[in-house]
């Protein structure tokens, strides 16, 4: 979820602001070729599944023509922010394939820098209420009766895309389309007024968008597990065989895909931050950092890929959602719908 999705410039002895490839240090511009080359084709590949996986969520959470329950509302929700989120991926594949110009105009460098951290910043903040539901459901199924209603699921998916659209103000204002005439482009760039918004932009990246998260998320699938395991003996009895173990392994799932997506992009944000404070210098720095926020951004690009194979087509939830489109297709849809695949449509796991 970064402030430079696009780029972000580091502060040079010139009086203009210079890209990442343009250190006093040449030993990468070999892997800064080969980042021009590839990594644009990988993002769009990123990009078509990305649509492709979150459309097919969308239409088959909202096809039906049904009220959504609480679970659906949040995930239809995390696949529309996703597919808005790769909605601008072209623009950075074309920004990096052009060695970082911006041939757009100074309008889309805000809308798409901001549209796409503002789709970040909802995306991890609706994981984390997914993890809150599902605590709630399955940890304290007698009291979620009261809280898991539709209208609260609505309000916290309303201020959760009001919070993403707040962080991203900054990015709205403060990105703009810079000739750099010694490199020869004109480049979509974050200019700062004032250096103490390096440290509070380190504070937004790391801490709001994933320390907290990350911390939520574990808290809540940490005791998700240990009610499991706490049910699992009476759930091999009664349904014969481990239920709990298909929703143990699709949690941890989520937690693990959720770490190693954004994990790299957040190290190397503030590994750039300490070397902008100077406390790490030389070549070998600048040069990690810069490649190593490039390649961080495709991991953290990826994850709205993988959000809807985790959270709907791994989970029992997409197999019954196809089954009632199916249902519906044929003429046996008219037939009332048995107890036992009702009480499936509740459940997201």
């Amino acid at each position: 979820m970064a402030e430079q999705i696009l780029l972000e410039f580091r502060p040079s002895n010139q009086s203009q602001p210079s890209p990442p490839n343009a250190t006093s240090c040449d030993n990468a511009q070999d892997a800064w070729d080969l980042l021009h080359r590839v990594l644009p084709t990988f993002i769009i590949t990123v990009c078509f599944f990305g649509l492709l996986g979150n459309l097919l969520v969308l239409s088959f959470l909202l096809l039906p023509r049904r009220r959504l329950n609480v679970a659906e509302i949040y995930l239809a929700n995390l696949a529309a922010s996703d597919l808005v989120f790769v909605l601008g991926l072209p623009f950075w594949a074309e920004n990096v394939w052009n060695q970082f110009h911006w041939p757009f105009g100074g309008l889309l460098c805000r809308t798409v820098n901001g549209v796409i951290k503002a789709n970040l910043f909802i995306s991890i903040f609706l994981v984390v209420a997914i993890s809150q539901d599902r605590y709630r459901a399955l940890v304290h199924p007698m009291a979620s009766r009261r809280w898991r209603r539709r209208r609260r699921a609505q309000a916290t998916c309303l201020l959760i895309w009001a919070a993403g659209a707040l962080l991203s103000t900054p990015t709205f204002l403060l990105r703009s389309v810079q000739a750099l005439p010694d490199l020869n482009i004109s480049a979509c760039i974050l200019l700062f007024p004032h250096g103490a918004w390096h440290f509070a932009r380190v504070v937004e990246l790391n801490v709001l968008g994933f320390l907290l998260p990350l911390a939520a998320i574990i808290f809540f699938n940490y005791h998700i597990l240990a009610s499991l395991r706490g049910r699992a003996e009476a759930s091999r009895t009664r349904c014969g065989g481990p239920r709990g173990s298909k929703t143990t392994v699709l949690i941890l799932t989520l937690v693990a895909a959720f770490l190693l997506c954004w994990a790299p992009y957040h190290v190397f944000a503030f590994l750039e931050f300490l070397v902008r404070l100077q406390a790490l210098q030389g070549c070998f720095w600048e040069e990690v950092t810069d490649l190593g926020l490039q390649l961080a951004n495709f991991f953290a690009f990826i994850n709205s890929c993988l959000n809807p194979v985790i959270y709907v087509f791994v989970g029992r939830l997409f197999r019954t959602k196809v089954w009632e489109l199916y249902k519906q297709c044929t003429p046996r849809s008219l037939m009332p719908m048995s107890s036992s695949h009702r009480k499936e449509i509740f459940q997201m796991f």
